[in-house]
């Protein structure tokens, strides 16, 4: 081949595997314990994309009136083709539309290879407190996990398609694809969306067809992008922001100059605290009027605009690249706003919100006591003005209880009139006696109709004796009065006749028995009223705890503000409401008030509830909290009442819809301000009409759930982009250095993710602040050494960060966002350092921060986003931030003062720090250092910080140039790979950051791993070298035979010591043994690793510590003259993995195998048949368990076959001989327990387990083999139950010959040219029974001849002990069970054999057990004509019969003697006594009939039996699976509809979740659970002798889904073939998810009782991988006939 040649050949492998992994194992990617998933996206691995290009620009001109009336229009329910609208439903309230299927991404914002996510649907799996987070330009995948393959799946999504605007309430139905040409399952199917919107996106799906119902949901959120000047995008990570309040940066001409302190310190977005207007408060959150700029930035009578505030915003972004965010104040509004004395229902007041009336008179009343306590009139009873103590606090708290509340008499609010109710009790008692009053001539009766209450029960008990309706008794309550006024809660009359107007024997007459009754009634309704009156109470006590407690904090809390003592002006508690147009001078006037229509002008304020449910609006009805004190009130605003839609309050949603909307034309993000407290529905729809007028609007929010799932909700609903995270919180340096590693980024050396992935799980993208607005000075909290180390652990977080103006320029107090009226400083590049009017580089910490904030950026834009945090000391945090692309890194290390340091100049002992690398760079080193005593003193004009303090601070130099480290050891010189640094002079406040490279050896060794890594399609980044290129890793794999595969893929323990090497699998000390010796086994354990970044893992740290697992890949390739070649690619590979550092070994060493693993598998598939070629995901990954059975075990060969065959017979040469010796593929049973020697290869396994791993796969050759060899082993008319490599075979089994029979005419069926099998010679390795072993040639026959001696003998009748029985051939067996017997009963034409003394059939336990007396005894011996032996008699039979009619087989039947006489019966007419026979010896009638034989013994009916003619009738009759597999090899013997009745039962008693049940649970031998390893005096289960009576077996199954679609179309069309279909896809989705999740990457032989798991059986089983694979092969076809037939 030309070199040309080649490399076209090596680039078309290479798409293929890229196309082939970047989708076909899709669904595999959710399981997080797949590692055949994970792998086969390899070449979508990247390492550098494109710059992102291209940005979305926001549009100009969206009106403002087109959303709200959108809002405003009815949902409408329809679902919106793309054709046009049709008529199916959905849920209401969505509108639905479908949106184009597979869409090439348009004008996609961004430029690299494409990322893909993947989302696995579970039934009734409603995520929406996970957070899904995804970026534009990306695609997201959803797949359906196994509760939902065959469902009729339809999944909506409101992300509109690229040609139309977002609406929240307008879904579109997503198409599925496929990616493979298999129709047999379901494990391909997938709807795909091309994410082409920022914001937040919920998803549904339903399968009732109707899409009424959601059956599971969730949300995701795409991240907007940022735009730069140029084109360029702010990565997330690389934010700077700083918080300035607006209200201080002065008259509208400084702005620039203000702002430009933001730039000149390294800030990319600046944060504006509202903009508005603001109230008499002067709070920056206080807004007055929405839609007017502060007048306090108006100059020169010129009134300020939002389009002048625009243009600013837009020349700062042109100019400088700074982005800004500025606050969406939606939760309340000034109390003096203008527009609220005109519209007052924009607020609770007290008529639209009449349940708060209570609470308003409860806080004039504390309003009023505060005024008196300001004037001294209860300091005699304890309670001065100036409250200086507890003491003070608890006599305040008595007398609001004991004489101020008391006077409120606030119960009066929620109780009723009792003489009110029974006076219209007694009314209504008299109207109906009155309409009772009986006839002339009739008895009158007091009672009647009523209930009857004796003179002994007392009034209080009549509600024990009540009438019941409905199953329930009736109760009374108070109903509240819904205007909350004084005494007019009520009853239910109506209930309360019903209850208390009875009859009564202790009364007279009927005045007396109504006013008994009325007593009744009002003793009940004090009781009532009692009870409302203690829970009020019970408010009452905490509201006046929780003024005690605000009392404490504000007054005498060291951390509280301290306001002295009570005045009018700081008074006692804040008032809760707001009074529009005056006030009062009691609570009784206040009171007088509310009852008129000025009511309406009496507002709520806004706050703060700790602790609150924040999905709950505090204000609503329902909500005790202003009630009960709990809030913490703003009394300069007032809340506002949106309620639930706009109509509720039209204004209010036009007027904050405006606002809104002008806000997100100017500015790139919004903050939410209070986002926890404002209406979710609200705040939705205004983010939601923000994104029409800025679609990449970047939202910020700051929450107070205090629970993660919570914080989700938010984020999920609004598209929240960014939550604020505040370093402020932290306690102590460890606290703080763990919020750096919290809030972004992936631990340091972290796996490779491939572009096609599983979405998870993620937390909000942060933005990390060292101080916020609303944060205490961490000059007064801290220390002053601390802002400055501590901002630099910030910025080396991995997410946003920011701060707040003031911090750097040491700001030694809060800039209090109320009390504020001072101005910000401007830049002067001259400014003097007295001067505080400005500021520059030397004023406080900015320069240092300028540099850190560039290096932040630096680090996000360059991919630094790998984060490792080392607790050196208790004060010193280092940090690295590592890029994995070009491993550069930058360690900062910051000495924090959390505390004043007793001596700031001293270092002290810091240990040595140990660098891994070659330091290019100091890139800065500063502290602070104080140059005066001098005291702050505080300019009443502008905000100036500390002037005493001096920045020290070197930038971008090298060791020796540094004043704080000294070089110990180390360096590129060296052959060590750390350099090691002294800390000399680095006392508090201290910081200094590295920039380190790898050694120069180290770097040459990355490149050739990335230029191995390359051959995988990898994508290197642009510029980096090519490593050395050893070998074509490509043509090495090509090479290799399915049986090299085995070995380099698989190979369990015992295959592995089989070899002679003395190695098994690989161990991991103080862990556990990997599976496999092959690269499975490490897969297996990585792909759970991987997906986790389990860098902790003792997987990864046996790799961190030596090379001991390179080198065993390598070691155990390099021994095999076939693998040698690959095994050398894997020395020379693992050869510069060890250069690199420990740190990176785990991640390279992951890519490096998952690479050489996905174009493995790639090269196995494509040496198997097109159904594996083009199948889905499950069908190839079942078809990797060909590979992982099928192998060449030198303890356990094949018998030799003749040489005349083909040329085509493996061969090895063996070592000591030098001899060409033939070694062909074995099929193991399973692993790891029949695996090698003896107990490898069993004749039944081997053919029940051929048909779907071999050849449905395609590997006719081995099949072949297999075949030829057991005839070539043919003695007594029997292939071997144990090869026992042909000479040392087991003849025991009655069923393996005809299992090989079936397999015959399979592969004559299924194989082009098949039938040229049948003259094949065979080498007799047995020419009569009593030979010995011959060697190769001696005997040679052709394949038929050995046909037709096992139907012969068979035919004669079978009878012969086994040789050499006794102990030593089997140590459990009694000697009657050596007794081998077997034929025909030619009455029926139903082969029989076996006896009571062994099992001849697959359920073959022989029982182990001498405690237990169940030694020697079949635990299941099934003599007699087994069902399923009958049915695979019949199955060839009729094969014969056509292919003796076709010529292709001589013989038209068998010859025997019968009493001496000779006997011929053809195949036709054996093969019709069989039809003849079978269904009246096999059938259980459904109902018992005369003549019926053995009723007695029938105990389940509808069903065929497991044999006839068993030793113990009784057995014949249990309900076994085993008629199922009759079924499927022999369908013409059952009538349809009784076929389909039995599987139905099957399904219903036998069918688990992954096998069947072995015997009827209702059988009295039942027993689910197999433990073998048990011995126990219990005669049924000890030492596993229940194997077969009960545990669930997978193989059956197979032939159970094969017979289920056999009969599915016979008894019921193509409706109950389909639904059939479905049916056995939910049941193979099981198996799907067992195989994802096995790391054996197999189905296991059995479970327990209901899919438990069994540790007793093998973990991946031949026929259970088989058999499944037959029924997707059958089920392939079958579809495929089906659809062909529907087109014609």
């Amino acid at each position: 081949m030309e070199v040309g040649e080649r490399r076209e050949h090596r680039c078309s492998w290479l798409r293929r595997i890229g196309k082939t992994l970047q989708y076909g194992l899709l669904c595999l990617f959710v399981s997080l314990r797949s590692a055949l998933v994970s792998v086969r996206n390899c070449c979508a691995f990247v390492f550098f994309g494109d710059t992102p290009e291209g940005l979305c620009k926001c549009s100009s001109n969206t009106k403002d009136s087109s959303f709200y009336e959108d809002f405003n229009r009815p949902p409408e329910i329809k679902v919106m083709a793309e054709g046009g609208p049709t008529t199916n439903s959905v849920a209401a309230g969505h509108t639905v539309a479908t949106s184009p299927s597979g869409a090439a991404a348009q004008n996609s914002p961004v430029r690299q290879v494409q990322q893909v996510r993947v989302l696995q649907l579970n039934d009734g799996e409603h995520l929406n407190t996970t957070l899904f987070r995804l970026q534009k330009g990306w695609t997201l995948h959803f797949f359906l996990g196994p509760s939902l393959c065959a469902r009729p799946v339809r999944i909506f999504v409101n992300h509109p398609p690229a040609d139309r605007p977002f609406r929240r309430d307008e879904y579109y139905e997503l198409k599925w694809q496929y990616y493979s040409q298999s129709r047999c399952d379901d494990s391909d199917r997938y709807a795909e969306l091309q994410l082409k919107l920022a914001g937040s996106f919920q998803y549904f799906f339903s399968y009732d067809n109707s899409g009424n119902k959601k059956h599971g949901s969730g949300y995701f959120v795409v991240d907007p992008l940022l735009p730069l000047p140029g084109g360029d995008v702010l990565p997330l990570d690389s934010i700077c922001i700083q918080t300035v309040l607006s209200k201080c940066i002065g008259p509208f001409s400084n702005w620039e100059r203000c702002v430009r302190v933001s730039k000149e310190t390294g800030y990319n977005m600046v944060h504006f605290t509202p903009i508005q207007a603001l109230g008499e408060s002067n709070s920056s959150y206080c807004i007055s009027d929405q839609m007017r700029i502060n007048p306090a930035f108006e100059e020169d009578g010129r009134t300020l605009t939002y389009d002048d505030v625009g243009e600013f915003v837009r020349r700062i972004h042109k100019d400088w690249g700074v982005l800004t965010v500025t606050d969406l104040v939606l939760n309340h509004t000034s109390w003096d706003s203008p527009w609220l004395v005109e519209h007052p229902e924009c607020g609770y007041n007290l008529l639209n919100s009449p349940h708060l009336r209570p609470a308003y008179l409860l806080d004039r009343a504390l309003a009023y006591f505060s005024a008196q306590v300001a004037d001294g009139q209860w300091e005699g009873q304890g309670v001065p003005a100036n409250i200086t103590n507890d003491g003070h606090i608890r006599a305040m708290e008595r007398i609001l209880l004991e004489q101020v509340l008391p006077e409120l008499k606030l119960w009066e609010f929620y109780c009723a009139d009792v003489e009110d109710l029974v006076q219209q009790f007694k009314e209504a008692c008299e109207a109906r006696s009155l309409a009772t009053t009986p006839t002339h001539g009739a008895k009158p009766s007091h009672g009647q109709g009523r209930a009857k209450v004796t003179a002994t029960d007392t009034d209080n008990e009549v509600g024990n004796a009540l009438p019941e309706a409905g199953g329930k008794k009736y109760q009374l309550t108070v109903v509240q009065d819904p205007a909350y006024r004084r005494l007019m809660s009520s009853v239910d009359l109506g209930r309360a006749l019903t209850i208390f107007n009875v009859e009564r024997t202790d009364a007279e007459t009927e005045k007396e028995r109504i006013q008994k009754c009325s007593e009744a009634f009002r003793k009940h309704l004090e009781k009532l009223n009692a009870d409302v009156t203690r829970d009020l109470q019970h408010h009452l006590k905490a509201a006046v705890e929780n003024c005690g407690k605000g009392v404490g904090y504000e007054r005498l809390d060291g951390q509280g503000p301290k306001l002295g003592p009570v005045t009018r002006e700081k008074p006692l508690v804040t008032e809760y409401f707001r009074l529009l147009n005056g006030q009062n001078d009691s609570w009784q006037a206040d009171e007088k008030l509310m009852n008129k229509k000025d009511a309406r002008h009496i507002l709520a304020h806004n706050g703060w509830v700790m602790g609150d449910d924040p999905l709950r609006n505090f204000a609503e009805a329902g909500s005790n909290v202003y009630l009960r004190r709990e809030l913490l009130a703003w009394g300069d605003n007032v809340k506002l009442r949106y309620g639930k839609r706009p109509e509720d309050c039209p204004f209010l949603w036009k007027h904050m819809l405006e606002y809104t909307m002008a806000t997100a034309r100017i500015f790139h993000g919004v903050r939410i301000d209070n986002c926890h407290s404002t209406p979710i529905h609200v705040a939705e729809f205004m983010l939601d009409a923000a994104r029409q007028v800025n679609p990449d609007l970047y939202v910020v929010a700051e929450l107070f759930t205090g629970k993660e799932d919570l914080d989700n909700v938010f984020v999920n609903r609004l598209g929240i982009t960014s939550l604020v995270r505040e370093a402020m919180s932290a306690f102590d340096s460890h606290e703080e250095g763990r919020l750096v590693y919290r809030y972004g980024g992936e631990p340091v050396g972290a796996f490779w993710k491939p572009a096609t992935r599983p979405l998870t799980p993620a937390i909000a993208h942060a933005m990390f602040l060292d101080l916020t607005h609303d944060n205490p000075c961490a000059i007064q909290k801290r220390s002053v050494y601390d802002p400055l180390p501590s901002a630099a652990l910030v910025a080396m977080a991995s997410c946003a960060i920011g701060s707040t103006r003031g911090y750097d320029e040491l700001v030694p107090h809060h800039i209090h966002v109320v009390e504020e009226a001072r101005c910000y400083p401007v830049w002067d590049d001259d400014s003097k350092k007295d001067d505080v009017q400005s500021v520059n580089n030397r004023s406080g910490i900015i320069a240092a921060k300028r540099a850190l904030n560039l290096l932040h950026q630096q680090l996000g834009m360059a991919g630094f986003n790998q984060v490792y945090v080392d607790q050196v000391d208790e004060n010193i945090v280092a940090v690295t931030r590592h890029c994995p692309n070009s491993h550069h890194s930058v360690i900062l290390v910051a000495r924090t003062a959390f505390k004043h340091p007793h001596n700031p100049q001293a270092t002290g002992y810091i240990p040595p720090l140990c660098i891994p690398g070659v330091v290019e760079e100091i890139i800065l080193e500063a502290r602070l250092v104080q140059k005066s005593p001098d005291e702050f003193n505080q300019d009443r004009t502008f905000i100036n910080g500390l002037n005493n303090y001096q920045l020290e601070m070197q930038e971008h130099i090298q060791l020796y140039g540094s004043a704080m480290i000294e070089l110990s050891g180390g360096g590129e010189g060296s052959n060590s790979p750390v350099q090691e640094v002294d800390f000399i002079n680095f006392p508090p406040g201290s910081i200094i950051a590295f920039r380190v490279s790898l050694p120069q050896h180290t770097r040459q060794a990355v490149s050739t791993l990335r230029g191995c890594l390359r051959e995988f399609g990898f994508h290197v980044r642009p510029g980096s070298p090519k490593g050395e290129q050893r070998w074509d890793f490509l043509s090495i794999v090509s090479e290799l035979s399915l049986s090299d595969l085995n070995r380099v893929l698989y190979r369990c323990d015992p295959e592995e010591r089989d070899e002679g090497w003395g190695g098994g699998v690989y161990h991991i000390p103080g862990w556990q043994s990997l599976k496999y010796c092959g690269l499975q086994g490490f897969i297996s354990v990585m792909a759970d690793i991987r997906n986790t970044n389990d860098l902790g893992h003792p997987f990864c740290e046996n790799l961190r510590q030596g090379d001991w697992m390179p080198d065993y890949i390598a070691n155990r390739l390099v021994r095999h003259r076939t693998t040698k070649k690959l095994g050398q690619w894997f020395e020379g590979v693992f050869d510069s993995l060890k250069e690199i550092p420990r740190y990176l070994i785990p991640c390279y060493f992951d890519a490096i195998l998952a690479g050489a693993y996905a174009t493995i598998t790639e090269i196995t598939w494509g040496q198997m048949s097109e159904f594996v070629t083009q199948g889905s995901t499950l069908v190839r990954a079942l078809a990797l368990c060909s590979a992982q059975f099928c192998g060449d075990v030198a303890s356990s060969p094949l018998p030799h076959l003749s040489t005349k065959i083909l040329k085509d017979i493996p061969t090895v040469v063996n070592e000591e001989t030098g001899r060409r010796e033939q070694r062909c593929s074995t099929l193991a049973a399973g692993l790891p327990h029949f695996s090698s020697g003896v107990m490898r290869c069993w004749g039944r396994d081997t053919f029940i387990a051929l048909r779907g791993l071999l050849l449905v796969t395609g590997r006719y050759s081995d099949a072949r083999n297999l075949i030829l060899a057991f005839a070539g082993c043919l003695r007594h008319g029997l292939i071997p139950n144990l090869l026992g490599a042909g000479a040392h075979a087991r003849f025991n089994c009655r069923d393996a010959v005809w299992w090989w029979l079936q397999c015959v005419q399979d592969y004559c069926t299924m194989v082009d040219d098949g039938l040229d099998i049948l003259t094949l010679p065979v080498c007799r390795l047995f020419p009569t029974d009593e030979s010995p072993p011959r060697d190769s040639g001696y005997t040679e026959e052709p394949l038929y001849k050995i046909i037709q001696e096992a139907l012969q003998r068979h035919a004669q009748g079978i009878s012969f002990r086994e040789r050499h029985a006794g102990p030593s051939l089997d140590i459990n067996m009694s000697s009657e069970g050596f007794n081998v017997n077997a034929g025909v009963d030619w009455e029926t034409g139903f082969v029989f054999g076996g006896n009571e003394h062994n099992c001849g059939t697959w359920m073959d336990k022989m029982g182990e057990s001498d405690m237990a007396g169940n030694k020697g005894k079949p635990a299941t011996p099934r003599d007699g004509s087994a069902v399923e032996i009958v049915a695979l008699c019949k199955s060839t039979l009729r094969w014969l019969v056509a292919l003796h009619q076709s010529g292709a087989y001589p013989y038209d039947g068998v010859t025997f003697l019968t009493d001496g006489k000779e006997t011929t019966v053809t195949f036709a007419e054996w093969d019709a006594k069989l039809q003849d026979n079978f269904e009246k010896k096999f059938w259980v009638a459904s109902e018992p009939y005369e003549g019926e034989e053995k009723p007695g013994l029938i105990h389940r009916r509808g069903v065929y039996k497991d044999s006839v003619g068993a030793s113990f009738p009784w057995t014949d009759y249990q309900l076994r699976p085993n008629f199922c597999i009759a079924m499927a090899v022999a369908p013409e013997l059952f009538t349809p509809e009784r076929a389909w009745k039995a599987l139905e039962i099957v399904e219903t008693v036998l069918l688990g979740p992954l096998g069947v049940k072995t015997l009827d649970p209702k059988d009295w031998k039942y027993r689910g659970n197999y433990i073998n390893s048990v011995d126990s005096h219990e005669v049924e289960t000890a030492r596993g002798f229940n194997y077969h009576q009960g545990p669930e077996w997978l193989w059956p199954v197979g032939y159970f889904l094969r017979a289920k679609l056999h009969f599915s179309s016979l008894v019921g069309g193509a409706d109950t073939f389909y639904k059939c279909i479905d049916k056995v896809k939910v049941t193979l989705s099981n198996h799907h998810q067992a195989l994802l999740k096995s790391p054996w990457k197999g189905l296991p032989e059995l479970t327990n009782a209901d899919g438990a798991f069994c540790k007793d059986g093998c973990p991946t089983q031949a026929w259970s991988a088989s058999t499944i694979l037959d029924v997707l092969y059958d089920m392939d076809k079958l579809v495929r006939g089906n659809n062909q037939m529907s087109t014609v």
